[in-house]
């Protein structure tokens, strides 16, 4: 895909018997398969009922959680985390799950989206005497779970409390002594499902995950609903007051999620297909071959080919020992990955009318790094599809392209962006396009390709969101 966009984290929960001591392996290995949705830390919390053991640390998952560090977690329910930062320094202490100990209580967070107005809060509780540790969105759950004016209530009421208080998206893992709780917010930015095998709840981000562990995909959790699993069972929270307007992520669809995931009940893979068919009807053009640009940008290519009946080839090569170019921290290092994570194949482009079919184009600097690349190795023609629409408005809801000049399209026609990435055809999806595949299209945020923003959001928390950075600590 293009550079670069940056999607914040995945989750993934468990909650078992008592006599289930070796939960931290299972979180293990649902963290790993979630592992393309953060790639700078990963951590995981676990707990028998009384202690809370966390292992956590900069790295993928399979360097995080050594097989002596996982034999140590022991505990039936726990939570794990894998991160990429939107807001936010990339260092071990902003890695989640994050942990609080307060008056004889202690929780466990962790985070999937962005909240927009945690900078305004952030302040407040500063001001009323809050410390902070980390410079992540996230923490500024804590300080409203443990506000003393809902010291009387219940643990679940004080969630409740905690979670009306915030504005953005949000999934949110919330770990106690005796308890693992799953949250959306109330327009559905992010996603969170629930699966089961055996006697042991489970939540996660993907139910790839479930796959990967041998578990059944039951539902996903509602927005703005909480779920809570126990030693009782499961316990659905309802919404009070459910949003007016449900906003699921469409990048979901386009690139964050595995194929093999269902994302708000439909199949990824499925919904690329129709992608791709609909681009070919859309953008049809004379060529020899369709080659996606791997990985997110396969089945839409499968489906272009399907569509215009020219056949299917893969002149690009993935290395799978690279990870995913857009959740690269820096831009340095985002474009020196690029050489490394795709490579062309000479035999298969040489000479060829070459339809390109890659997710998105977000800066142009890789594509136009790409094309370049098929024209040295003899590309007769280079003609590039896009599944989705131009993105043209920053995201405030857990995408980190968050300025208008920083989109290739924000500031560029389409036949500029032909212009300037070096190709000989440009085709974007229409909006209707990429909505066709739903039976429920306003439930989607297009925010970013039409600047319809379902959460409002003023400058000031704008702003705020590009602040927590600490400039008096540098972390080595």
């Amino acid at each position: 895909m293009e550079t670069s966009k940056k999607e914040s984290c995945g989750l993934f929960g468990a909650f078992g018997k008592p006599e289930t001591e070796d939960m931290a392996t299972t979180i293990y290995t649902g963290l790993f398969s979630i592992q393309h949705r953060g790639q700078e830390g990963a951590g995981i919390v676990v707990s028998d009922g009384t202690k809370f053991r966390r292992c956590k640390d900069i790295g993928l998952v399979s360097n995080v959680f050594p097989e002596k560090k996982l034999n140590e977690l022991i505990g039936h329910f726990g939570i794990g985390h894998v991160r990429y930062s939107t807001t936010g320094s990339n260092c071990i202490k902003n890695v989640q799950p994050l942990i609080l100990e307060h008056d004889n209580e202690i929780w466990a967070i962790a985070h999937n989206g962005n909240l927009i107005n945690a900078h305004a809060l952030r302040q407040s509780y500063q001001k009323a005497g809050s410390i902070f540790q980390t410079t992540t969105d996230s923490e500024v759950l804590f300080p409203l779970l443990t506000n003393p004016k809902f010291k009387h209530q219940l643990c679940q009421e004080r969630v409740i409390n905690a979670l009306n208080k915030l504005k953005g998206a949000f999934s949110f893992l919330i770990m106690t002594k005796n308890c693992v709780m799953a949250a959306r917010d109330p327009n559905g930015f992010k996603p969170l499902a629930i699966g089961k095998k055996d006697n042991v709840w489970f939540f996660a981000s993907e139910t790839c995950a479930f796959i990967q562990i041998g578990a059944d995909y039951i539902r996903d959790v509602e927005p703005g609903e909480i779920v809570i699993a126990d030693n009782t069972g499961l316990h659905s929270i309802p919404a009070k007051t459910p949003s007016s307007r449900i906003s699921q992520c469409i990048f979901e669809y386009i690139y964050f999620a595995r194929p093999d995931s269902k994302i708000f009940t439909k199949n990824v893979h499925s919904v690329r297909l129709i992608h791709g068919k609909l681009l070919a009807k859309e953008h049809p053009v004379e060529a020899d071959i369709v080659m996606p640009v791997p990985s997110s940008g396969d089945s839409a290519a499968l489906g272009y080919s399907r569509e215009s009946n020219i056949p299917l080839d893969y002149g690009f090569i993935r290395n799978h020992y690279i990870g995913r170019t857009f959740i690269m921290p820096e831009t340095n290092t985002r474009e020196t990955s690029v050489d490394m994570k795709i490579l062309a194949n000479p035999e298969v482009i040489k000479g060829k009318r070459i339809i390109v079919v890659d997710d998105s184009i977000v800066r142009g600097n890789t594509s136009r790094h790409r094309v370049s690349h098929l024209r040295r190795l003899g590309a007769k023609e280079v003609h590039m599809r896009i599944a989705c629409s131009p993105i043209t408005h920053p995201c405030f809801y857990g995408i980190d392209f968050p300025t208008k000049n920083e989109l290739i399209a924000g500031i560029h026609d389409i036949n500029t962006i032909r212009k300037l990435i070096e190709v000989d055809s440009l085709g974007y999806l229409s909006l209707n396009g990429m909505l066709s595949p739903f039976d429920d299209p306003e439930n989607f945020c297009t925010a970013c390709f039409n600047g319809d923003y379902p959460v409002p959001v003023d400058s000031t928390e704008i702003n705020g969101k590009y602040t927590l950075e600490s400039n008096q600590l540098i972390e080595i």
